[in-house]
């Protein structure tokens, strides 16, 4: 766990560049580049891809943050002030996935952009940017994982860590999940290669998401992000389970309305 990467000493101020934010900070790029290339192949102003990747970022950003606070409401209600140290990690993805969507459907409508067209462009660069945003969190030390014998358990020490796990090997799901992320890029970029209908990239990220979500939060341990069921069901798989079965609707009318020919 490295939460800040350097310090930039300048003589009457320190200024400290935490691993967080320059995790997220690359993944964006990284991402900004991919969505670019992407709008290109399909005929699309990437300059307009850039404006919109920008404000996705921000409401995504904000509504994880909002979201996360919910998560932990009554430390927040006393440390008003702390909700924007956002530096120290505490996003709630799914809260970001929602108000990112929004946006997304509103930006679509404005600008007559063919929404599926628009979901397989824009879903490779959100998996890649949450791929190095997973990295983050390994180094602010959230969203760790359940204490575990394996070799490759890791110890952490972050104030986002439950007192009782400081100190102790965890699971390193922060890693597990950005490893699926890559892979799920690769596949997504794949697919996208030689999909049969628009919006098969983007459904395909709707429907295995929440399975690689659901299955690491098995190895989860922060008890922040909350429970349906006590350590049952968290949240975010409830959340999953939502996505998935409206994915799997939507992907069984697109392909009745699409069939194997033709893209609509």
């Amino acid at each position: 766990m490295h939460p800040t990467l350097l310090e930039l000493n300048l003589g009457f101020i320190t200024i400290p560049f935490h691993t967080y934010g320059f995790m997220i900070a690359i993944g964006f790029l990284l991402a900004i580049y991919t969505v670019r290339k992407l709008a290109a192949q399909n005929k699309i102003n990437p300059d307009l891809i850039s404006d919109l990747s920008f404000w996705l970022l921000m409401y995504g950003f904000l509504g994880a943050r909002v979201l996360f606070v919910f998560t932990r409401l009554d430390y927040f209600i006393q440390n008003p002030l702390d909700i924007i140290k956002v530096w120290e990690g505490g996003l709630v993805f799914f809260g970001g996935l929602i108000s990112s969507t929004a946006y997304a459907v509103w930006f679509f409508k404005k600008h007559k952009l063919r929404p599926w067209v628009m979901i397989d462009v824009l879903s490779p660069g959100l998996v890649l940017a949450h791929a190095f945003g997973r990295l983050g969190c390994l180094g602010a030390g959230c969203c760790y994982g359940r204490p575990t014998d394996v070799p490759w358990g890791i110890k952490l020490n972050s104030e986002l860590v439950d007192i009782g796990m400081r100190g102790v090997p965890l699971h390193p799901t922060q890693l597990y999940e950005s490893v699926s992320l890559f892979i799920l890029f690769a596949g997504m970029i794949y697919i996208g290669k030689h999909k049969k209908f628009d919006g098969q990239v983007g459904l395909t990220y709707f429907m295995l998401y929440p399975i690689i979500r659901s299955i690491i939060e098995i190895y989860r341990g922060d008890s922040i992000r909350g429970f349906l069921i006590e350590n049952v069901l968290s949240t975010s798989q409830f959340i999953s389970i939502l996505v998935f079965v409206g994915a799997a609707i939507v992907l069984n009318m697109r392909l009745k309305k699409t069939g194997d020919h033709g893209r609509k």
